[in-house]
């Protein structure tokens, strides 16, 4: 019975801290989004050092945004420290923040709305393997923000000048391919960007709308609420494992499905091909998947280290809310 209690409080402490980590992130996102409004050249013009104009904008906004997130989260608990420096060597129950720049650049950079800052909590578990528990993703244009944590359910919150209005979230219901809303990611890197048009052409006339909006961590959030019924994309990279870690806590307390395109787990220490969907389509969309290249990830060597070993076991099982 005191066990039982202590992991009810427990629980309870992370809806909390989700709460209190969600107005870290809406407050960094209000300096973002005044960057984002300042006026600039998007001529992607080539600087001296060799680098864009729009790589050093986007590089300032996210250093500062960085920063700011991180100072307040010390402060508000700081546990083990930052997933970026963690050690080589962590114990069961470590928990590390993982904190994101901009998600969605090239968005924030071409005035538009989809961009967001994601914050994520990584715990070890008394298997060794690093998960993620806490995830908040907040679109500072769009004034919507979504937060999960384990075992407590995922919810979206709606700002206004009325105030904010919670929702609890759901995926949508929607149980075939045919006039289901799917949504895709792709790369900047040409070999990378044609798996994912490659899956597009092969499932075209199927759903009824394949959209590419972005960024990632919103992608995952909207299956999370059931505005598309699957996102997919290949490639994601370890830099992606801020907005990728945050989206998937969302998807998995809302009940979602998040699984690598052969089926396999998230690895958080290598690239990833990722599928999120609402559970009841996924097996339509699957074989497409595979088919166009969902094994060839795995095909890579493991990376070195204990980290590879014990990041790459289990680290994204789904888990249940508790109502």
């Amino acid at each position: 019975m005191a066990v039982r209690a202590k992991v009810k409080d427990k629980l309870m402490h992370l809806r909390d801290l989700a709460m209190k980590v969600a107005g870290v992130a809406q407050d960094a996102g209000k300096y973002a989004l005044q960057d984002q409004l300042t006026p600039r050249d998007l001529v992607a013009a080539v600087t001296p050092n060799g680098t864009k104009a729009r790589e050093q904008v986007t590089s300032y906004v996210d250093e500062r945004l960085k920063r700011l997130i991180s100072t307040r989260l010390a402060i508000l608990e700081p546990f083990d420290g930052f997933w970026q420096s963690r050690p080589a060597q962590c114990s069961p129950g470590d928990r590390f923040w993982c904190v994101s720049g901009i998600d969605g650049a090239i968005n924030f950079m071409r005035n538009m709305a989809e961009w967001t800052v994601t914050i994520s909590l990584f715990e070890f578990n008394d298997q060794g393997s690093a998960q993620p528990i806490l995830g908040v993703v907040h679109a500072p244009a769009l004034s919507l923000t979504y937060l999960a944590a384990k075992g407590q359910g995922a919810i979206r919150v709606r700002s206004s000048s009325a105030g904010d209005r919670r929702e609890k979230i759901m995926p949508s219901t929607t149980d075939t391919l045919a006039g289901s809303i799917v949504c895709y990611g792709m790369s900047y890197f040409p070999e990378e960007s044609k798996r994912a048009l490659d899956v597009v052409a092969a499932i075209a006339g199927g759903p009824a709308d394949i959209k590419r909006v972005g960024p990632t961590s919103l992608d995952l959030c909207k299956v999370a609420d059931g505005t598309y019924d699957a996102y997919f994309e290949p490639n994601l990279h370890q830099w992606d494992v801020p907005a990728v870690s945050a989206g998937a806590v969302v998807v998995w307390e809302a009940q979602g499905n998040l699984r690598q395109w052969n089926g396999g787990m998230i690895h958080w220490r290598r690239e990833n091909d990722v599928v999120a969907s609402n559970g009841l389509i996924i097996e339509e969309l699957q074989p497409y998947l595979h088919q166009l290249g969902g094994a060839a990830l795995d095909d890579r060597a493991e990376p070195e280290g204990r980290h590879a070993a014990v990041e790459n076991a289990g680290a994204d099982e789904p888990r249940q809310a508790v109502q």
